[in-house]
């Protein structure tokens, strides 16, 4: 198992944003990809940030990034273009 994590830094259109999430989470979900969690946090220490977080489970990394570079997945980015700055990491089943 792999996990996808994304973190938005910076959100600068909520309705780009909403456009884009009616298109990634079925996008993904046909990929292969389960969503954990996703939202805002709850609780943060240290230097977090309240801001988005979404994590997925994929299988495999190499299934995560089929996923990430599918047709349907692609579209889903189109929406969402430039107005977001976000971190996403791919990090291995402990």
């Amino acid at each position: 198992m792999i996990y996808q994590v994304v973190v938005y830094h910076e959100i600068r259109d909520q309705a780009a944003l909403a456009a884009y999430a009616q298109l990634a989470g079925p996008a993904i979900q046909k990929a292969g990809g389960r969503f954990i969690a996703r939202g805002l946090p709850v609780k943060t220490l240290e230097q977090g940030k309240a801001t988005r977080t979404v994590v997925i489970e994929w299988d495999d990394l190499e299934t995560a990034i089929a996923g990430f570079e599918s047709d349907d997945y692609v579209a889903a980015l189109r929406e969402l273009g430039d107005t977001a700055v976000r971190d996403i990491r791919y990090i291995p089943a402990a």
